[in-house]
């Protein structure tokens, strides 16, 4: 990791952090949601959503269960991404 590369606080694997964000990017745009509309829907903050997206934030177990329910997907959907992308 470089210097201009800031890796978030307590995650021990950002690589797959920003594998499972794309993976949410892509299902939220093949669900045709905006960060916006997804974040009403799960009742999270948008900032959250970009953050998740972005591979900033790690989401909770929580905030998983609410994306899986507000994209209507099984949270084996939701976690079947390529995490070894790094």
């Amino acid at each position: 990791m470089n210097k201009a590369q800031v890796q978030p606080l307590g995650v021990k694997y950002p690589g797959k952090i920003e594998s499972f964000g794309r993976h949410l990017r892509k299902l939220r745009e093949e669900k045709g949601f905006s960060q916006q509309a997804l974040a009403d829907t799960a009742d999270i903050a948008k900032l959250t959503i970009l953050r998740i997206e972005n591979g900033k934030n790690a989401p909770t177990l929580d905030m998983l269960f609410a994306i899986c329910d507000a994209l209507e997907i099984s949270f084996q959907e939701l976690m079947n991404f390529d995490s070894n992308r790094e």
